[in-house]
């Protein structure tokens, strides 16, 4: 069986959100998908001033330290604006191989820029972009078929052209084929 998944909500982030994530990420890794208890003002501890966005690979630091002791993989849901210091945004970012990633909702928005608001488009993004940092988690590397979650996305143009799944080579990866 696919090693288990725990949704850490990272507050604030809607629940609904969260919860409706839930079986079509069980559904595409084929394993058990479980909602952590909120964590509340972590993020503020991933603030950077300077940029006025929050540091992706300080919150896996983090959720490492909470979570690192158990044998799942673990991806904290954000809904604030994400960045390494080489980018100017992420979406998300996770461990390759390990048992920790992290995802926003902020970018996925359209009301982030000047648009209105599309639940529907958010929650397909959400998703996509779940499935494509647990993806990594799992050893998944970037993918060249366009239609598989874990082919790169620079844009939210690009994550809406991919699918919410993984192609069967990526399946195959995982042991989930």
């Amino acid at each position: 069986m696919i090693t288990p998944i725990r949704l850490v909500p990272l507050h604030p982030v809607s629940d609904e959100i969260v919860q409706t994530l839930v079986a079509p990420i069980a559904s595409v890794f084929r394993t058990d998908v479980s909602i952590e208890q909120p964590l509340h003002g972590v993020i503020n501890a991933v603030y950077d001033l300077s940029r006025g966005q929050y540091n992706s690979t300080d919150l896996i630091r983090i959720l490492i330290q909470e979570y690192g002791n158990m044998p799942t993989k673990v991806l904290g849901i954000v809904s604030v604006d994400l960045f390494v210091p080489i980018l100017t945004y992420v979406f998300g970012e996770a461990q390759l191989d390990g048992t920790t990633g992290v995802m926003s909702t902020y970018r996925l928005d359209d009301t982030v820029y000047g648009l209105q608001p599309d639940p529907v488009l958010m929650f397909e993004r959400c998703l996509k972009e779940s499935v494509h940092e647990l993806g990594h988690t799992y050893g998944l590397l970037h993918c060249k078929n366009f239609d598989c979650a874990m082919h790169a996305s620079t844009t939210v143009d690009d994550i809406d052209l991919k699918g919410a799944g993984l192609c069967d080579n990526c399946m195959q990866q995982i042991g989930a084929a």
